[in-house]
């Protein structure tokens, strides 16, 4: 019986359950901001640089999802916001939450 998936997620869901694709999302929004870097001349494509994404996208995978948890999120939108927080990285989710705090502290 073959089986048919409907979308990315479910495909990578089914290989390798959700850490796979909570891992692959974590990867891409870093290969995107890497390559955006690239494009501008501010490092190599394939650099040293690029061993450091590797940890980094794995923190922001961590990050993503106790933040997904915390928004209680379903499984392809917690992907999603992993992705996106592993494109900001540390320094762009570190000055998003200190917006979101300080609106918070002054309501």
């Amino acid at each position: 019986m073959s089986d048919k998936y409907n979308s990315l997620y479910e495909l990578l869901n089914a290989w390798g359950g959700g850490a796979l694709s909570t891992i692959v999302g974590a990867m891409m929004g870093r290969a995107m901001w890497h390559s955006n870097e690239a494009r501008k001349g501010r490092r190599k494509f394939f650099g040293i640089e690029l061993l450091w994404e590797v940890p980094v996208a794995f923190g922001m995978a961590f990050i993503g999802e106790g933040i997904a948890s915390y928004l209680n999120v379903g499984p392809p939108a917690t992907t999603g916001l992993i992705a996106g927080l592993a494109y900001l990285g540390p320094r762009g989710t570190e000055v998003l939450f200190q917006k979101w705090f300080s609106r918070r502290v002054i309501e």
